[in-house]
């Protein structure tokens, strides 16, 4: 049975070769997981509750050290948006690769048909209109 997508329909070969080679590295799941969940509302929701409570309950003063907090989160949180970037490009390189082969593939194919056609149109015109049967 074929891997398929949430639509219902099989992925794409490069798509599950992609998966296959980001399941086998560890350092790649951590980066696909945290990315995941920092773009998730779910991350917001936690944000807007932690801020919340450092700034009214837990500092009198929280600007510096939030700035601070704020400002490295910031920096990592881009580091993985630039993964998931580089990870983007990686794909769809791997899939435009794939999919040129295949289309060079199918070209090669409807050539080849092409030919036959054409081979025994000729072979069907010579025997039907240039040697008609006399019988």
């Amino acid at each position: 049975m074929k891997p398929t997508a949430p639509t219902g329909r099989p992925h794409h070969p490069a798509v599950l070769e992609h998966q296959a080679e980001r399941a086998a590295n560890a350092q790649l799941r951590l980066a696909d997981a945290i990315t995941a969940f920092a773009g998730s509302m779910q991350f917001v929701y936690i944000h807007i509750v932690v801020f919340a409570v450092w700034m009214l309950f837990l500092e009198k003063k929280p600007w510096p050290t939030l700035t601070l907090a704020v400002s490295l989160e910031a920096i990592f949180l881009s580091t993985f948006v630039m993964i998931g970037q580089n990870r983007q490009a990686a794909f769809q390189q791997v899939k435009a690769d794939h999919d040129f082969t295949e289309q060079e593939l199918e070209l090669k194919t409807n050539t080849e048909l092409t030919r036959q056609i054409h081979l025994l149109t000729t072979e069907l015109h010579r025997r039907l209109i240039d040697e008609p049967n006399t019988s």
